[in-house]
């Protein structure tokens, strides 16, 4: 079974999938042990990770080598956030055929200008294309991909950009008649009503896709009540939580003149060689070093 046949085969049987923001294969190991059903090769991610803004900084190139390395390390299937797909309906053609290749089993274009600027920054430029230009995208990208399986989400920030959610509704109705085989809504606000508006009335056979980022008390068993919403992406939770361990243990260190009192609360040397399967390697040097 491909990578894109088992992330549909798992939507299928669970109604809900869950997908964790990935920037490294090691932060794809650890989505996988912790039971994610996917991995999101997050745009967002990897521009935290170079120290630059979300905002086209990060060249397809870049984006595609992570991706690469995630997909030698994971058995997950893999969710490419490719923001507004590198440039026009052509760039998009050039872009699906490279991550098809790359092992991809979906990917999510948004309908924004480039060069994008990240959704939740506040007071950021949120332009949007026009819907017919976007449509064109779209449809570029189901023409091209040689897998039926592989998924092609548009993603409207209607609601990000203000425009309210009846332009939201006609802009992925348009998506859907494009081909989009899913609509992936994104909102800014701080409680969910936004989202579960949208969802009441959304009233095509095409499912919705969402980024629970900003209103994070949106659980599963609240959008699973809904009933259209198929997939849940957890799109910047791996590199914050980085983050936030990393500064504080930083910290830590300065402020005690050494490492003596984080040693024991951070990972043995030990679960880093577990999960780089040192025991692999090591089993091959004996069978294979002479």
């Amino acid at each position: 079974m491909s990578p894109a046949k088992q992330l549909r085969a798992r939507m299928a049987d669970t109604g809900l999938v869950h997908i964790m923001a990935a920037h490294s294969p090691l932060s794809a190991i650890l989505a996988e042990e912790a039971g994610f059903d996917g991995l999101w090769a997050s745009g967002f991610e990897l521009s935290a990770l170079y120290g630059v803004a979300d905002m086209s900084m990060i060249s397809m190139t870049q984006h595609l080598d992570m991706l690469r390395a995630i997909a030698g390390r994971t058995t997950l299937p893999i969710v490419a956030d490719i923001d507004t797909g590198y440039g026009n309906a052509i760039n998009v053609i050039h872009a699906i055929r490279e991550y098809e290749r790359a092992g991809t089993s979906a990917v999510v274009i948004e309908d924004k200008t480039f060069p994008k600027v990240t959704s939740l920054v506040a007071g950021g430029r949120q332009q949007l294309l026009r819907i017919e230009e976007f449509q064109g995208k779209i449809a570029a990208a189901v023409a091209t991909r040689q897998d039926p399986d592989f998924l092609v989400i548009a993603r409207t920030e209607a609601l990000i950009a203000g425009l309210g959610e009846a332009e939201a509704l006609h802009r992925a109705s348009a998506y859907v008649d494009a081909g989009a085989d899913m609509i992936l809504i994104h909102s800014k606000e701080k409680d969910p009503l936004e989202i579960e508006s949208f969802s009441r009335a959304w009233n095509k056979l095409v499912p919705l896709v969402i980024v629970p980022n900003a209103y994070p008390d949106l659980d599963a068993e609240r959008v699973k009540a809904l009933g259209n919403i198929r997939m849940m992406i957890y799109g910047n939770y791996g590199v914050r939580a980085a983050a936030t361990a990393m500064q504080e243990t930083f910290r830590r260190i300065i402020a005690d003149g050494g490492v003596q009192n984080v040693h024991k609360d951070i990972l043995p040397v030990e679960e880093v060689f577990r999960l780089q399967r040192m025991d692999e390697i090591k089993a091959a040097e004996a069978r294979f070093l002479r």
